[in-house]
């Protein structure tokens, strides 16, 4: 088989303290690798000197998703005896009809389960998924409600969604920390963390330097979701719901350059590409294999062993030139994952 093709392929080791538990601040003392195809260099900076390294004719588009309080705990209805009963933990992924939600529960449950939560809000289990998801319907009060009332009641109940390596609670920092600067449509469980950088005078400044868009892609627990499959291509790809505005899809259907600022914007901007969709599910898996055809630049953060995440920098800058840009990254104590450092690649 292909080594490209092979999950294994894009393993590489971390010593676990590199692993960021909570943001360097401010945000843009972080570090910031630059890697320029053109030359093949390789540049040490910090984010805070972006700025320097953008290419001076290139348009940036930004996803201004919003993280909602998506983790919930509950328990479930006892029997007639009064048995079970037991603590229950909900994750909240996406809406996939008008009254049914994609959740992952922890906790044993079957069809027909309620598990009640604070407020008066009920979730019913309809369906469990082979891939161990789990779909609901949610009550509140007794009455069914909508999604935009859902995540009302999820900001006054939940907690925010950090990603399982962080292996920590979270806490009334995060609330900030983990939600960019722009975020404005609540929908996702994962933040575009490339944006998570930005202090309020550097966006500012890259405003003033750059045309910014913004699109939206509301990012699903299945960001986090390993690689498992012996080749690559055999990998079931997560979909999430996105839009894009005519006037973004104009500047995606002209000749100018893009900095995509995060892996959810390039691929929704690739997806766009393909398809000249402006709204649904996006399923793109970009790879060595499926490289890009519209971004030309890419700002990222560095991204777990064996994700799909990696495999979309290799589809950049190649399998081994990735790896050995992350073997660099790891000498030099550049901190991983979303609260971690920042690459950029020209």
């Amino acid at each position: 088989m292909d080594i490209e093709l092979l999950t294994s392929s894009y393993d590489y080791e971390l010593p676990a303290h590199l692993i960021a538990q909570t943001p360097i601040q401010p945000r843009d003392h972080a570090k910031l690798l630059v890697y320029n195809r053109a030359t093949d260099t390789t540049t040490h900076t910090t984010f805070k000197h972006l700025l320097d390294f953008l290419p001076k004719e290139c348009d940036v588009f930004l996803n201004d998703t919003k993280v909602i309080k998506a983790r919930i705990f509950g328990k479930k209805m006892a029997n007639a005896h009064g048995q079970g009963g037991g603590k229950v933990e909900l994750l909240f992924n996406k809406p996939l009809t008008a009254r049914e939600y994609l959740v992952m529960i922890r906790g044993k449950v079957h069809l027909g389960t309620q598990l009640f939560f604070d407020d008066g809000l009920i979730a019913t289990v309809m369906k469990l998924n082979d891939d161990g998801s789990r779909v609901v319907t949610f009550k509140h009060q007794e009455q069914e409600i909508r999604f935009e009332e859902l995540v009302q009641l999820l900001d006054k109940i939940g907690h925010i969604p950090l990603p399982p390596y962080m292996q920590r609670e979270d806490n009334k920092e995060d609330e900030t920390n983990y939600q960019t600067l722009f975020a404005k449509k609540a929908g996702a469980v994962a933040a575009p963390t490339a944006s998570l950088h930005f202090t309020p005078e550097l966006f500012e400044k890259l405003q003033k330097r750059h045309k910014t868009h913004k699109i939206t892609l509301h990012v699903g627990a299945g960001t986090f979701k390993p690689v498992e499959a012996e080749n690559i291509l055999e990998h079931p790809m997560h979909s999430e719901y996105f839009e894009i505005s005519k006037a973004s899809a104009d500047i995606l259907n002209s000749k100018r350059d893009i900095l995509a600022i995060g892996t959810t914007v390039t691929r929704t901007v690739e997806y766009f590409a393909r398809t000249s969709k402006t709204f649904g599910e996006c399923d793109l898996f970009l790879h060595p294999l499926n490289k890009p055809q519209r971004v030309n630049h890419l700002l990222t953060n560095f991204h777990l062993p064996k994700s799909t995440l990696i495999m979309l920098v290799s589809a950049f800058v190649g399998r081994e030139k990735t790896l050995e840009l992350y073997h660099e990254a790891i000498a030099r104590e550049y901190r991983f994952f979303s609260y971690g450092d920042a690459m950029l690649i020209i």
